[in-house]
């Protein structure tokens, strides 16, 4: 099973990274936007888009949503009546839970998660690049039990786009994001919040400072809604980091340098096992 046509309904980052790593593929993709500025700016970078949704899914057999969680069950209660039979809808959404409970009741079977692990501070179609995908972990998320060729063809599909697959289970997913991106972009934020609260250190920022605070430059936006609907896994990591930001406490307040280092070293070797 292979995809003839991909709808991607949401003109933005993503979205648009992933339609020029299709079109580099030789798939047949058409973006769909809300606004006709954002589908003159995708048109702009060579993708074809159109701000009628009715066309953008005629006929597709592969409907990926690229738009705020919030916003899936109204998209698809606009073009459940255009879909195909056989049509798939996946999404790209951060959070999982959500949208399986949501999407659930319009398309049961007919739908399976998607979460591709890349993005960029920057946002917009303007910045999509099509190797955006390359070396990315993608998460399926089956929950719905879709049939199994199906959830091969979707596979299929992001591994063609250079993705490593995954499989979990909605609520897993949501409890691993909080930790590995949703918490480091809460800690980006704090980290440009206390370092630039004067502004007047602005100017010695180096490397090590525009490294982990890069991400806060991030869509306001988009990550208030993220970070909400992911609130209680978020929650639980955050109040583990009370937990070891006390400790760093205790370790300057005593001035115990040994145990400092000893906790130092453990997060460091955690940390160079990533490559």
């Amino acid at each position: 099973m292979s995809f003839k046509k991909i709808a991607i309904l949401g003109p933005g980052l993503l979205g648009g990274s992933i339609a020029l790593a299709c079109q580099s593929a030789g798939m047949n993709v058409i973006l769909w936007g809300r606004k006709d500025e954002r589908v003159k700016a995708t048109q702009a970078i060579g993708l074809e888009a159109t701000t009628e949704i009715s066309e953008a899914v005629h006929k597709a057999d592969l409907i990926i949503l690229a738009v705020p969680v919030g916003a899936m069950p109204a998209v698809v209660e606009s073009i459940i009546s255009h879909l195909e039979a056989d049509a798939l809808v996946t999404d790209v959404g951060s959070v999982k839970v959500s949208p399986h409970q949501s999407l659930r009741p319009l398309l049961k079977d007919r739908f399976i998660g998607s979460h591709p692990m890349a993005g960029s501070e920057q946002t917009g179609v303007e910045a999509a690049r099509a190797d955006l995908l390359q070396g990315a972990a993608c998460v399926l998320t089956n929950e719905e039990d879709a049939a199994s060729e199906k959830v091969a063809a979707l596979e299929s599909f992001w591994q063609s786009l250079g993705c490593r697959v995954e499989h979990l289970n909605a609520a897993d997913h949501d409890r691993a994001v909080a930790r590995i991106s949703h918490f480091p972009h809460a800690m980006a934020v704090l980290t440009a919040d206390i370092g630039l609260k004067t502004g007047d250190e602005a100017n010695l920022a180096g490397g090590g400072f525009r490294d982990t605070s890069r991400v806060s430059s991030g869509e306001p936006a988009m990550w208030a809604e993220i970070m909400i609907e992911n609130r209680e896994a978020l929650l639980a990591v955050i109040a583990e980091a009370q937990d070891s930001l006390r400790d760093i406490l205790v370790f300057l307040e005593n001035c115990d340098k040994e145990s400092l280092r000893k906790f130092l070293a453990e997060v460091k070797t955690r940390r160079d096992k990533i490559r």
